[in-house]
């Protein structure tokens, strides 16, 4: 059974930078496309990132494009979420999810980790 487990939230000021990390256990890490999603308080989760199984491949939603990196390091079996000029609506959990498939929706993704928090204050 596949386990992921993020770190590295917390809570800062708008225009910093913080990294998400999720570490993946239970399967063969290179099998699985990984994606980012958040969820803000009354809101649905939503997409963030996504990196498909070697890495060679990435996609952003337009809301953080150019400002948050999704990397891999296969031998780790972490994936990264690199966030910079953070801003107050980057606020929410963040989840970081497995799938065979990988894309910008939840469906795509079979394997879901607790969250991490992310606050960012302005």
């Amino acid at each position: 059974q596949v386990q992921l487990v993020e770190s590295g939230g917390g809570l800062v000021q708008a225009g910093d930078s913080l990294t998400l990390s999720c570490a993946f256990s239970g399967r063969t890490f290179s099998a699985y496309g990984m994606g980012w999603f958040r969820q803000a308080p009354g809101k649905e989760r939503e997409f963030v990132a996504a990196i498909s199984w070697r890495g060679g491949s990435t996609y952003y939603a337009s809301s953080v494009k150019g400002r948050f990196t999704i990397s891999r390091d296969n031998a780790k079996n972490t994936v990264y979420l690199q966030m910079n000029r953070l801003k107050p609506e980057d606020t929410a959990v963040y989840y970081c999810a497995a799938g065979v498939r990988w894309g910008s929706t939840p469906s795509e993704y079979d394997y879901w980790g607790q969250g991490t928090q992310v606050t960012v204050s302005s």
